[in-house]
């Protein structure tokens, strides 16, 4: 059984930032929680870790603010399980959150530019 010290390196996420990417990874429809968390980590190519002791915090966090619901299924290997969906709010929240990422990325983009090629 592989242990995290066994894993390639990888990053651990920020709160605001895992809650963007639930919200994006549920707009392809409902899935349940690891379902979520493999999705997150199979689209960043394995560079992003979605640790469980975050996840779920998460995923009750969203669902509490009306960004997610969550209903009971069966998952494919059978088990119960519960499966969240994004709800309309989730998508206004959602553009929202993409808005104000990339006006992120460009500002710090902008900071690191300024340095040139001096690393």
């Amino acid at each position: 059984m592989p242990t995290r010290a066994d894993e390639p390196e990888r990053v651990a996420l920020l709160q605001g930032t895992l809650d963007l990417l639930i919200l994006k990874t549920l707009v392809l429809g409902p899935r349940h929680g690891q379902g979520i968390g493999r999705a997150i980590e199979q689209g960043s190519q394995d560079a992003l870790l979605v640790d469980h002791g975050s996840l779920y915090p998460a995923l009750q966090r969203l669902e509490g603010r009306k960004w997610i619901r969550a209903k009971w299924g069966t998952s494919d290997n059978n088990r119960k399980a519960r499966f969240y969906e994004l709800t309309p709010a989730g998508r206004a929240q959602l553009a929202r959150e993409v808005s104000q990422w990339r006006a992120l990325v460009s500002a710090i983009s902008s900071v690191l530019g300024a340095e040139g090629s001096k690393a």
